[in-house]
């Protein structure tokens, strides 16, 4: 059964992978970069500074920083536990997928998908009863996830756990966030 998952995880990575084209090239380099997203990490704080006034502000802006650093620190020792090494260092892979990004570290799960989703889902939870427009947000996690695979560095299944991660620890700490908002 793993085996069979196991296959199938690099099945798909590849006909995905080689959906790509040299023309969108730029364009997911550009997505894949973490400096690429900084003016929304800014808005993000902007916008839960606008919603919630204060010392709320200040607790809830607080429960994100602790989600984000949770959510890498897990990611992390998740990484060194399983060391699955990613497809653009397995030699078999690199005759069939295109590589345009080279990093050496573990592939299990993306720190790209965990991080990018625990944000967006503890400012959705924060803001959703204020804007509908914030689940808008989600095309930012997606877009940095799937980055992930047209550059070649991660499995589907790297960003899918990665994504669930992030989203379980948004949720955690929201929860807890929020309680001490309410207290204050």
């Amino acid at each position: 059964m793993l085996r069979s998952l196991r296959y199938w995880d690099q099945d798909l990575l590849v006909w995905l992978n080689n959906l790509g084209s040299e023309s969108f090239d730029d364009f997911w380099i550009f997505v894949t970069q973490i400096e690429s997203w900084t003016p929304l990490f800014l808005y993000f704080i902007g916008v839960l500074l606008y919603y919630y006034k204060g010392k709320k502000g200040i607790v809830l802006l607080l429960g994100g920083i602790i989600t984000f650093l949770i959510t890498l620190a897990i990611t992390d020792l998740t990484k060194i536990f399983v060391q699955r090494i990613r497809p653009n260092n397995i030699d078999h892979l690199l005759d069939v997928i295109r590589v345009l990004k080279d990093p050496t570290g573990y592939s299990f799960f993306s720190g790209h998908a965990s991080s990018s989703f625990s944000i967006v889902v503890y400012v959705v939870l924060c803001v959703r009863n204020f804007s509908p427009w914030v689940y808008l947000a989600f095309i930012w996690p997606l877009l940095f996830s799937l980055s992930r695979i047209y550059v070649g560095v991660h499995y589907p299944s790297d960003l899918l756990v990665g994504a669930l991660v992030g989203s379980l620890i948004a949720f955690l700490i929201f929860g807890r966030a929020s309680y001490f908002a309410k207290k204050v």
